[in-house]
């Protein structure tokens, strides 16, 4: 899969969200990446920044929260699961509810109960 068509496929995520949520997204920019960092190789994605239910006064002016998504991880787990185009984009579709999750001060462990991590 081409960069280019993994790019579609998180924006074509992003376009899922429903409205209600994406309107209450504040100051968060989405990146797709080729690897994670180093020391955890098998990242699907991340969210670095505050969540909302964290801010406070103190944040106005401050840069945008960042979330990567991983293409180089995503590919080779879809890969060694046999899956096709199709688990991709579900697989994307999970992670980057996932990290939105994040965004609103949704933990790992919620996430977890909920199917999502």
């Amino acid at each position: 899969m081409s960069r280019e068509e993994f790019e579609d496929l998180v924006g074509q995520a992003l376009d899922r969200i429903p409205p209600e949520l994406t309107r209450l997204m504040d100051n968060v920019a989405v990146f797709v990446e080729d690897e994670p960092p180093p020391e955890d190789p098998e990242l699907l994605g991340l969210y670095e920044g505050t969540p909302l239910t964290e801010r406070g006064e103190w944040y106005a002016g401050a840069l945008p929260d960042r979330i990567s998504v991983y293409m180089g991880p995503t590919l080779r787990m879809v890969e060694r699961e046999g899956g096709d185009r199709e688990l991709v984009r579900d697989e994307i579709e999970i992670t980057v509810v996932h990290e939105i999750a994040h965004h609103f001060g949704i933990d790992d462990e919620r996430l977890h109960h909920l199917g999502y991590a």
